[in-house]
């Protein structure tokens, strides 16, 4: 079983959700360059810069899924260099619910931060 699922919603466009299983698996979708912090979603879709999208984030054990709307903030194209996952990252936005976010992934990665350890964006 894969650390990371991301599922596009057929329902509607531009909705995507999101389990991240591991402090592994968060440590590498974790985009602490943006502004405010960014979530790299794996997913083979094309999308632009800016691109409005919403993402149903699940983190580790808890089942609760946490809504984070935002513009595409990055974009890892098929074949990568590195062999990075083809996919997007989105900022957060200065809004409560990302804030919160940002704490506790903050928290759950506490020393990883500082790693040298390869991500999927970098």
């Amino acid at each position: 079983m894969s650390e990371i699922a991301s599922e596009h919603a057929v329902a509607r466009p531009g909705v995507f959700s999101l389990v991240i299983r591991t402090k592994a698996a968060l440590y590498a979708a974790w985009i602490p360059l943006l502004r405010g912090g960014g979530i790299f979603v794996p997913s083979t879709r094309e999308h632009r810069l800016g691109d409005d999208v919403m993402v149903l984030l699940s983190l580790l054990d808890d089942n609760v899924k946490i809504p984070i709307q935002g513009h595409v903030a990055w974009v890892n194209p098929a074949h990568a260099a590195s062999n990075r996952p083809q996919g997007f990252g989105v900022q957060l936005q200065d809004n409560e619910t990302c804030r919160e976010l940002r704490k506790r992934v903050e928290g759950l990665l506490a020393g990883a931060l500082q790693s040298a350890r390869p991500t999927h964006t970098l």
